[in-house]
């Protein structure tokens, strides 16, 4: 199956680089950052590869109270 967008290096990431790279497309080709942003939202369906999020940094958990801050 053959992709519309022109890849960051020329060819498709391997599942193991899409995962760690915040972009997997070439740039240049898009007119808007909006555009940029679909295509690389279609780009991680097109490898099956889990779509980044707006909250993806923050943690899951709380953090733990200092032991010094617990009175």
């Amino acid at each position: 199956m053959d992709f519309k967008y022109r890849w960051k290096n020329g060819r498709a990431p391997s599942r193991d680089e899409a995962a760690k790279n915040e972009h997997l497309l070439d740039e240049s080709q898009f007119n808007s950052k909006e555009d940029h942003k679909l295509a690389e939202e279609m780009a991680r369906k097109h490898l099956n590869i889990p779509l980044h999020t707006v909250d993806e940094d923050i943690p899951v958990l709380p953090h733990a109270v200092p032991p010094e801050e617990k009175r």
